[in-house]
């Protein structure tokens, strides 16, 4: 089988269920942001070997991505691929968080995105994140959507920061205090 098919050649992709969409449509945009944000936590990952539990809990992260991004490549009114996301998806970024946040010192001050490699490739991850979740909610302003994506994509965001702390401090790099 050819990775290429030609069909796309005109600017449009097909969804799940064989609709054709313009390339730049909002549901592609959405689905085609979350696919970066997955590349770049593969990144992420690659950068930090030695935080077993952070890589386990991105690899997560991205099998949930991917049914994040199968469920938006379905239009409206068609049957779902796959169980879509839900409340237990969202429950469990919590519960990474808060395991997260145990080990690290309270925040008292902005701070800059930095550090280490893998910290800064994690904070380079929350921005895309954070511009998935705006697609995303772009999305949903013209057609409606499970609501679980867009709570689940803002903590993730959050995750991606306490990540980023976490792996600063346990390489002995202190966060970089905003100076204003």
């Amino acid at each position: 089988m050819r990775i290429y098919t030609r069909t796309g050649d005109d600017g449009t992709t097909g969804l799940l269920g064989g609709q054709r969409v313009s390339k730049d449509s909002p549901r592609v945009e959405a689905y085609g942001s979350v696919d970066e944000l997955n590349a770049q936590l593969g990144l992420a990952i690659a950068q930090m070997p030695s935080h077993e539990r952070f890589c386990q809990m991105l690899q997560q992260v991205q099998n949930d991505l991917f049914v994040v991004g199968a469920e938006l490549a379905v239009p409206v009114g068609k049957k779902p691929v796959i169980a879509p996301l839900s409340e237990g998806h969202v429950l469990t970024i919590e519960r990474y968080i808060d395991e997260i946040e145990e080990q690290l010192s309270p925040l008292r001050h902005f701070i800059l995105p930095g550090g280490t490699v893998a910290a800064a490739t994690l904070h380079v991850a929350r921005t895309v994140c954070r511009r998935a979740e705006r697609r995303v909610v772009t999305l949903f302003h013209v057609e409606p959507g499970n609501p679980h994506i867009i709570t689940y994509l803002n903590r993730l965001g959050d995750l991606l920061f306490v990540m980023a702390r976490a792996v600063n401090a346990a390489e002995g790099v202190e966060d970089i205090i905003w100076d204003v």
